[in-house]
């Protein structure tokens, strides 16, 4: 496998919000994309969600309280919990999560 320059990768993707999958790591799949200020209606997983931001920062409402996740950061969002991003969020943000859940 050859080395993915991850910000790149982001910054070329058409839309922001919109994930390409880079790779999986057992059952996990491990995505990027580029945020942009917009704000992403709440959703819920069927399992844990892992946020990493690579640069700028991720502004979310966890189960009605808010959190800034910052550069260099990580977050895990708990499988079942309520999760909206909110206004302000920009940069470029690995995903961790299960296929389908």
């Amino acid at each position: 496998m050859t080395s993915i320059d991850v910000a790149k990768t982001a910054a070329a993707l058409p839309d922001a919000w919109n994930s390409r999958t880079l790779g999986r790591v057992g059952t996990a799949s491990v995505k990027v994309l580029r945020m942009d200020d917009s704000p992403v209606p709440e959703e819920s997983h069927g399992a844990d969600e892992l946020l990493l931001v690579l640069d700028g920062r991720l502004e979310l409402r966890i189960a009605g309280a808010e959190v800034t996740v910052q550069a260099g950061e990580m977050y895990r969002v708990p499988a079942g919990a309520p999760h909206a991003v909110r206004p302000g969020s920009h940069g470029t943000l690995v995903i961790v999560e299960e296929p389908g859940a």
